[in-house]
């Protein structure tokens, strides 16, 4: 083992700021994701909302990538992207995809198995209403996950949209941009413990009820 290597091997952390229990927890796994996530934020932790979310491709090969949760409703949570893009057309042809929250901070993580449908186009037109009208003009000109020649193209691009909206009050929402929603049907809640007796209880999901249970960490 190089010296390089055997500095990482060497890396330690012990937990000790929390600890979770069965009767700790609610019973409804959203509810529970709701409250480590409002103490995530009350924490001021750095990016409470950044979730990694993991496709398969059609030939069966995972894809991981960080986006930002928009919106906790009650069977599931949002984000919005472009349809086009690559996590887009993955989600679309296998509506399958695992999220996962890391906040090292509180020394937790939670994971997410979900399946996932298109919000209603209301729900897209309102988010995308609200966002800054850059962001908006971006959506509209980025063709998310596609090769382009260069940073100008896309530039020029961008100036090619703001001139389009100029004199619109609004920007329309175009169609290849919208939210999903990922309905979970196996959620675990870690808590990093002393020793790496870690806390792990997982919700399955059971017709519409939910199993509670205790890992082995």
């Amino acid at each position: 083992m190089s010296i390089e290597h055997k500095e990482i091997a060497a890396i330690r952390e012990d937990y000790v700021k929390s600890s979770l229990s069965e009767s700790d927890v609610l019973k409804n796994p959203i509810e529970q994701f709701q409250k480590w996530f409002d103490e995530a934020m009350s924490s001021q932790i750095m990016e409470p909302t950044a979730m990694v979310v993991s496709t398969v491709s059609e030939l069966g090969y995972p894809s991981s990538r960080v986006v930002l949760l928009k919106d906790i409703k009650a069977d599931g949570l949002s984000f919005f992207t472009n349809y086009n893009s690559r996590k887009g057309q993955e989600i679309l042809q296998n509506p399958h995809v695992s999220a996962l929250f890391f906040w090292p901070e509180l020394q937790r993580q939670v994971r997410f198995e979900a399946e996932v449908e298109k919000l209603p186009k209301s729900d897209s037109d309102e988010y995308f209403s609200i966002r800054p009208r850059g962001s908006q003009i971006g959506a509209i000109a980025s063709p998310q996950s596609a090769i382009i020649p260069d940073r100008e193209s896309l530039e020029n691009r961008v100036m090619e949209v703001e001139k389009e909206m100029e004199n619109l009050e609004e920007v329309p929402r175009p169609e290849f941009w919208g939210g999903f929603l990922m309905k979970p049907f196996r959620v675990e809640f870690w808590q990093g413990r002393s020793s790496r007796l870690h806390d792990r209880i997982v919700y399955l999901k059971e017709n519409d009820n939910w199993v509670i249970n205790r890992l082995a960490p």
